[in-house]
Formats: structure tokens, sequence, C-alpha cells
């Protein structure tokens, strides 16, 4: 069972570094977290080599476009087979149900 349920997206994105726009590929989860309020959201960028190239294996700070939805994100230290874990607070950068209706459907 998990701690929380979650949402997610799986696909095509733009990635933002340094001020170039990269297309890439991500998988995103998230999940709202009550204790404080915040929607938490995380995933990996498949492995890009212009993305590691802007990045060099630091933490940077991005923006995420995913269709018509976008947020403000950072990456982390790209793990072995070099795909870079992406996360943010708030206002994630794919669609999140919000009524009932768009639960059920």
């Amino acid at each position: 069972m998990s701690e929380h349920d979650e949402d997610g997206y799986r696909g095509p994105a733009t990635l933002v570094v340094d001020g170039v726009s990269l297309p890439v590929t991500v998988e995103l989860r998230g999940y709202f977290q009550p204790i404080d309020g915040y929607y938490r959201w995380y995933g990996r960028v498949a492995v890009n080599e212009e993305l590691t190239r802007l990045a060099g294996g630091k933490k940077k700070a991005v923006s995420l476009q995913t269709g018509s939805h976008s947020a403000a994100g950072e990456l982390s230290d790209p793990d072995p087979w070099g795909r870079y874990r992406i996360m943010g607070t708030s206002t994630p950068p794919f669609h999140v149900p919000t009524t009932l209706e768009e639960l059920n459907a």
C-alpha cells in the first residue's frame, strides 16, 4: 500500500536549463502533502547528451513544460545510468485532477 495517492505523467517535455530549451522525455509523479499543504512532484529525465553537457553532473534550477503545464524545479545529480532526477514543490508540470468528476473519469 502506498503512503500517498500519486498523480503522474510520462512522455515528452521541454526542459529549460541555463536559458537553453531541450526536448526531453520524463517520467514524473506527485502527491499532495497534507502536513505542510504543499504538492510535491519528482521524477527522472531520460538520458540526454545535451542535458549532460549543460548540467555537468551538478544541481541546476530548471523549468519543465509538458503541453500547457509548466513549473520551476531542480535537477539533482544523475544516477549511474545518466538520468537526472528532477523535483519541485507546488503546481506540477502536468495535469492533476481537482474535482471528483475528473477523478472518476
